[in-house]
């Protein structure tokens, strides 16, 4: 071999196996939280469609929490329960509180924690 060093340039099949390795585990890592952040835009999309109710401020806080169950399972929220859900209700003024987190198991004893929180408020208090 008679060419020099500084043309012989490339990936070594070390090199080669870890990028591979750093791309499989990034590529695993969205596998495994992107259905997490789907789940939280149809809690959101929840959320918002209880809060453009015309008559929110005259529901009952059960009307309410019944209302986000029907469409929870409507969109086939998996990670939050209406019972989780907290609703303040005081005369006119309402106020629903989601705080939730999800823990998703990664692999070996590695796992990720995604921590939501969303509320709105209707009516004064």
């Amino acid at each position: 071999m008679d060419r020099q060093p500084k043309y012989q340039r490339g990936y070594t099949l070390i090199s080669l196996i870890f990028m591979l390795g750093i791309f499989a585990f990034f590529v695993l890592l969205g596998l495994k939280i992107g259905p997490i952040y789907i789940d939280h835009s149809k809690v959101k999309n929840a959320l918002a469609a209880i809060e453009k109710t015309t008559d929110i401020e005259t529901l009952s806080e059960q009307e309410v929490r019944s209302s986000l169950d029907k469409r929870f399972n409507l969109n086939y929220v998996a990670d939050l329960n209406t019972r989780d859900v907290k609703i303040i209700k005081r005369g006119n003024y309402l106020k629903v509180q989601a705080k939730y987190e999800v823990v998703e198991k990664i692999v070996g004893n590695i796992s990720v924690l995604v921590e939501f929180d969303d509320s709105f408020e209707v009516g004064k208090e």
